[in-house]
């Protein structure tokens, strides 16, 4: 019997291919990884017995990422990173996905690719053939090895028919999703890394993390600030109107619209005026009626229902889009990206209809429509992907959370929509000539509600009554007068605004374009306001400004568009891979060395709106070189100058920082600061100075005194490292000094955290080790605080292991724990000092067992 492995993009979707491939006779259980199960079943594959093993990824198996020498940002000059080497690393190393998709690929005879139908989809497939080829038998490349199921909507129907008409995976459009992350890696890292530097270097209050470029992300920017300039720049026209009002039969007074519009010149305007008030009546000259439709709506592609979700369902296109997947992954859409807006020939239009036909919201209308013949859609366009958005089965309002059922909702209705009648409607328009001048009145009547029965929110409010003149018939005229306006500069773009830029100059793609969206917001380039409006920032617009005044297609939408275009032509493989690399890169290599060359022309627009780094900031902790007062920048990435040195140092982020004891390092002479996330989250204590130049080898940039190496210190690893971490590889578990009297004792490499002897005045780590291999504890108490047996004041002994001590010591903040505790062997004493990377020497000895029902 064969053995086919079975690889969908997410879990859930694994277990609902599962659940459809096998019937429901399925038996399931978890993998190494803890993240993806293994579902079992037997049947049939090309007519021949086999057992099937379907499993998943979690999104992307890897990355693409520069050679580790090239991940330094004050080694490497940015310009290399065009042409130094790159290398695919695993995209969540946690899960260890190719060592899991090798283990569960041994043995098996064929792999069945269930990723989802896009070039993304497209690439995984790729990137899980390269993590099975060794360990599955046969040639994974071949085409009698592995296949491809290609599908849009998770329903029986659809799955099996996939699954009965298995194609290869397109190479091509896998290595066009290559092209486009290599070229976004070298092109945005170049560029994020050289101005984040610079301008984080120099000023103060830029309240960014990162000052990131990026090919699509930049022109994103550039459409916001491009609007936001046309309001600064905007300079308001009065105009006059001439108004005057018609007396029906019935005495109501009907406003009437001037054919002129408007006057910018109000002498000409009081002409017009003088013309009109010299008449009392107005003659009716023309009265026509036209039957018009309003058509029902395309079917539903991936911008639109992005457009519909930001302008009319008030949520963002990236949260829109995270709910479509998961509406898509549970059963109720089919697949969500899509660009195509025309139902294929073989849809199934009428069963697709027919499961709405008993819903409560929108049953009736389904009825109707079913009642009279479904109205094929006409016109769309069919780009050649999948089928569009489109429910997959009939859900309540009960079956989701409230975003989620506004999405189903919406598509639901649209889809309806789609297959009712036009909307039908009267439009009557009524002349009237008033000594020379054209005045006009205009109305609807809705003859045939249509489609706009079930998209309620594009039906007429009501009819517009227009009065029952006739031909050539003379009316009254009353209220003549001349108004004055201004006229009114745009608005800031909304998201939907934006969308529909983007798509129309190339932009991103339907699965980036929201991603695109929420990057500008999260980097603090543009502010999301009232009505889903983006109001850029200060430094979102000196950005923009700034390109353009060095290199305006840096931020133009043609440099990304033209690069969009030559990708699509790898996917369809009309362009060779390297060619369009070595193109795109060349073009973007010379740009950025005339960017940095020219870099003052951005600083210019920099120095008008932001400090500099010695006007920002409060005093905080003294320098260890000048002995003057560093100063404190709390916006982002906080950190320290000191103004005499004109010397930064970065600190660690999303904590409070605070002056601990006015004690220094023994190094450096700088004052020691001390680290938290709140009262019982993570902390530690630092020196500034060897935060950002390590002073041992063995010690990395970044850490605090918890894995500092110095013999001596009192704050060292060396005299309050306890024992290693159970939960990590290389970490130690070190007591905090700058805890009590809440102490606790951190890993200094996980977020690993154990309270202990709350309340105790001192803790002082010995000497001595115990049998189980940590160091043993000295803990002092208050009397009037002693928690030890017999009201004690002081007790030593092992954290872990000594009775005394249970009560007083909390679990660690982990779910499970793998292993126990590995002993931290030396210390101070003469019996084996630690070695420098904090690691024990020596296997743990038989008591070591005891200790991981402990930790667990």
């Amino acid at each position: 019997m064969k053995t086919v492995l079975m690889v969908a993009e997410k879990p859930s979707l694994a277990l609902s291919l599962a659940n459809i491939l096998s019937n429901g006779k399925v038996s399931s259980r978890k993998g190494f990884n803890g993240a993806c199960s293994i579902h079992e079943w037997n049947g049939t594959f090309h007519s021949s017995p086999a057992h099937f093993k379907m499993t998943s990824v979690c999104g992307h198996v890897f990355g693409v990422d520069f050679s580790s020498k090239y991940n330094n940002w004050d080694r490497v000059d940015p310009v290399e990173l065009f042409s130094c080497s790159i290398e695919k690393k695993e995209a969540t190393p946690k899960l260890k996905m190719p060592a899991f998709l090798a283990a569960e690929s041994k043995g098996c005879d064929n792999l069945v690719l269930w990723l989802d139908c896009d070039k993304e989809g497209e690439n995984i497939c790729f990137e899980v053939m390269a993590s099975v080829a060794k360990s599955i038998s046969g040639n994974v490349y071949s085409n009698t090895v592995t296949y491809r199921a290609k599908f849009s909507a998770i329903t029986d129907k659809d799955i099996k028919a996939a699954f009965n008409n298995l194609i290869q995976p397109n190479e091509n459009e896998a290595r066009s999703v290559d092209a486009r992350q290599e070229l976004d890696l070298r092109i945005g890292c170049a560029f994020t890394r050289f101005q984040t530097k610079f301008f984080q270097g120099k000023y103060g209050d830029l309240d960014a993390s990162l000052i990131s470029y990026g090919p699509c992300q930049t022109p994103t920017l550039g459409f916001c600030v491009q609007r936001h300039d046309e309001i600064q720049s905007f300079k308001p026209e009065t105009y006059w109107r001439v108004q005057v009002s018609a007396i029906s039969k019935d005495s109501i007074e009907v406003p009437l619209e001037w054919e002129r519009v408007r006057s910018f010149d109000r002498d000409i305007a009081n002409m017009f005026l003088s013309l009109v008030k010299q008449e009392k009546e107005g003659r009716v000259v023309s009265v026509v009626s036209k039957e018009k439709l309003k058509p029902r709506p395309l079917a539903l592609n991936t911008v639109e229902l992005m457009r519909v979700a930001s302008a009319g369902l008030g949520m963002g296109p990236h949260n829109a889009m995270q709910i479509a997947e998961r509406l898509y992954t549970q059963g109720y859409i089919s697949y969500p990206r899509t660009e195509t807006t025309k139902y294929p020939e073989n849809f199934d239009l009428l069963g697709t209809l027919k499961q709405q036909e008993n819903s409560s919201d929108w049953g009736k209308e389904v009825k109707g429509i079913l009642a009279q013949g479904i109205n094929r859609p006409k016109g769309g366009h069919d780009a050649g992907d999948h089928p569009p958005i489109t429910p997959m089965k009939a859900a309540t309002r009960s079956d989701f959370d409230g975003d989620s059922w506004k999405l189903y909702d919406y598509i639901t209705r649209h889809f309806i929509g789609t297959l009712a009648k036009d909307c039908k409607y009267l439009s009557t328009t009524i002349k009237i000539i008033i000594n020379s001048e054209v005045f006009y009145i205009t109305g609807k009547t809705l003859l045939d509600p249509g489609y706009t029965e079930v998209m309620t929110w594009q039906a007429f409010g009501k009819n517009e009554i227009v009065p029952d003149f006739s031909e050539n018939q003379l009316v009254p005229i009353c209220n003549v007068r001349l108004t004055e306006h201004q006229t009114s500069p745009p608005d800031y773009l909304t998201e939907a605004e934006l969308i529909t830029l983007m798509e129309k100059h190339g932009i991103g793609t339907d699965a980036s374009i929201p991603v695109h969206i929420n990057n500008i917001c999260q980097r603090n380039y543009v502010n999301v306001v009232a009505g889903r409006k983006l109001k850029p920032t200060t430094l979102g617009i000196v950005l923009v400004h700034g390109y353009q005044k060095i290199d305006a297609e840096l931020v133009l939408p043609t440099m990304r568009s033209a690069v969009e275009e030559q990708l699509n032509l790898i996917a369809v493989g009309k362009a060779n891979f390297n060619d369009v690399l070595k193109h795109t890169i060349d073009i973007f290599k010379l740009k950025f060395q005339y960017f940095v060359k020219n870099i003052d022309g951005m600083d210019q627009l920099f120095e008008v709106s932001f400090s500099p780094l010695s006007a920002s900031g409060k005093a905080h902790s003294r320098c260890g070189k000048c002995r003057r007062y560093l100063k404190y920048i709390q916006a982002k990435p906080a950190r320290l100058h000191c103004p005499q040195c004109d010397e930064t140092y970065s600190l660690p982020q999303n904590g409070t920082i605070k002056l601990f004891r006015e004690l220094k390092c023994p190094l450096d002479d700088f004052e020691l600061l001390s680290w938290t996330t709140g009262n019982k989250g993570r902390s530690f204590v630092f020196c500034p100075y060897c935060y950002n130049n390590p002073p041992f080898k063995d010690m990395r940039k970044g850490n605090g005194c918890n894995s500092c190496t110095h013999p001596t210190c009192s704050y060292s690893l060396s005299s309050n490292g306890v024992i290693n971490c159970a939960e990590c590889e290389y970490g130690v578990l070190v007591l905090d000094p700058s805890s009590g009297p809440k102490w606790k004792l951190g890993c200094n490499r996980c977020d690993t955290i154990i309270n202990l002897f709350d309340d105790a005045q001192k803790i002082i780590i010995l000497d001595e080790n115990c049998d189980c291999g940590a160091q043993l504890v000295n803990v002092e108490y208050k009397i009037e605080k002693s928690k030890l047996p017999n009201q004690a004041t002081e007790m030593k002994g092992c954290v872990f292991c000594s009775p005394d001590f249970a009560k007083l010591v909390d679990r660690p903040k982990v779910a499970v724990v793998s292993r126990p505790p590995r002993p931290f062997r030396g210390g101070k004493s003469s019996r084996g000092r630690r070695d420098h990377a904090g690691r024990g020497r020596g296997k743990p000895k038989d008591k070591m067992a005891q200790l991981a029902a402990y930790f667990v």
